[in-house]
Order: C-alpha cells, then structure tokens, then sequence
C-alpha cells in the first residue's frame, strides 16, 4: 500500500498541574492529578459528550509537543531498566515517537459548560499543562482490560514510594489562611514526590544533597533526599 499522509488537527489542549516535564509521572494514575480539557471553537457542541456520563474511565490521544521537534530514534533507554538499557521504540512508551502520539487512561470526573464551550474535567494525568489533545474515547473493561496479558518489564516496574516531609515553613505556607497556593497542593506534592522522580541513577541515594526543584500549579517546590526520605524545603509561589 502506498505510504500516505493524514492530517491530524486537536480538539483542544489540557490545564494540569505539571507545568515542566521534570517529575511528571511516567504514567496515568499514579499521582493525584487533576486536569481540564478545554475544547476548541470548533468542537464546542456539547452533544459531541452525549453519553460519556455513563463511562468511568477514558482514553485521552495526545500530543508530545515539546519533545516533537527533537523527532525519534530507533533504539530509546528505558527508564524502567535504570535510564540506560535500550528498547525498540515501538516496544516503548517513549515520548520519541514517529508520530509523538500519546495515550492515557484517565478517571472521567464529568462536563461542565463554561463561557459557552464544554469542559472535560478527568483526574490522574500525567500530561503536561497546554498538551494538545487529538482525540477521548471511553474505556471499554470488556476490551481494554486483558487479564492474561504479559509485561517483560513488569519486574522493574515497582514504584518508589518515599516518605515526604514537609519543612514546619512550607507546613505554614500551605495552612495560611490567605495561602497563594491551591489546597490541592499538599496532597499533590506528597503523591508526586514520594515516587521518587529523580533520575534512575540516583535514586539508590539515600542521602542527596543536591537540591531539586519541580513546579506544580503555581508553586516552585524545592526538595531532595535525607536519610531516605523527601524533604520538602521550601515553596515559592510564580506566575500561572
């Protein structure tokens, strides 16, 4: 069959916490992450959502739009074999695709019509805040669940899971009653950094000094590991 092309135009673009890479989780569902799919003007009929109240769960088709114009390679390193092992590109899910295409599971949390356009609310994304979205489909247990299906890298597929301390100043930072900061924050943070999101390379550290910094919502949240343990020193709100 002839090689063709296909235009492939988004729908609309996600709001999410994640407003760098660095810290994103590798996948959906293991951060308590919520997010907004806001439509385009011309997806905004809200009969194109008729009946996805009744589904729990969706697929969400998007875009790596910032690692696009570096384009792809054959052979990625596998995060899950320590960020130097090798893996076909097809027998990954890296963000190095031919066509950097994503997809992601995602709790349906319902619509909304907000300024005459409809609003998919979902929650635990693993998507960068702006990623354009290409397409949602319902989860389907009956399909997309596969009992007996095998995962040769399913052994080193355990998750970090740290304790995370918050320093007393960022504790009274985030209990402020005129705190800048969301009040889904703390649990945010606590969810994301307990996974550990260093490279795979330092995370056998028990004690790093180096001082790491992610951005979630509209907070820099400055952290690094002590005696086995995530210490978040301190918060510094930024601009949305």
């Amino acid at each position: 069959m002839p090689s063709q092309s296909y235009a492939v135009s988004p729908v609309g673009h996600i709001i999410s916490p994640f407003k760098q890479k660095f810290a994103i989780p590798r996948q959906p569902n293991l951060a308590e992450a919520e997010g907004e799919i806001h439509l385009n003007e011309d997806f905004k009929d809200l009969s194109a959502f008729k009946g996805i109240e009744g589904f729990s769960h969706l697929w969400l088709l998007f875009v790596f739009h910032q690692t696009q114009p570096r384009g792809w390679k054959p052979l990625v390193k596998a995060p899950r074999l320590g960020g130097n092992a090798t893996l076909g590109v097809f027998a990954s899910r890296s963000t190095h695709r031919p066509n950097s295409i994503g997809l992601s599971v995602v709790k349906n949390e319902g619509v909304e019509f907000r300024n005459k356009r409809p609003v998919l609310k979902v929650s635990g994304v693993d998507l960068l805040c702006d990623t354009p979205i290409i397409d949602i489909k319902p989860y389907l247990p009956y399909a997309d669940s596969i009992s007996e299906a095998t995962d040769p890298l399913a052994q080193y597929a355990d998750i970090p899971t740290r304790s995370v301390v918050f320093a007393r100043q960022v504790t009274e930072q985030l209990s402020a009653p005129d705190s800048p900061f969301s009040s889904k924050l703390p649990a945010l943070i606590e969810s994301v950094l307990q996974q550990d999101p260093r490279p795979a390379y330092r995370q056998q550290n028990e004690n790093d000094s180096k001082i790491y910094k992610v951005r979630l919502y509209n907070a820099d949240v400055s952290w690094q590991v002590s005696a086995g343990a995530v210490i978040v020193s301190e918060l510094v709100r930024c601009d949305e």
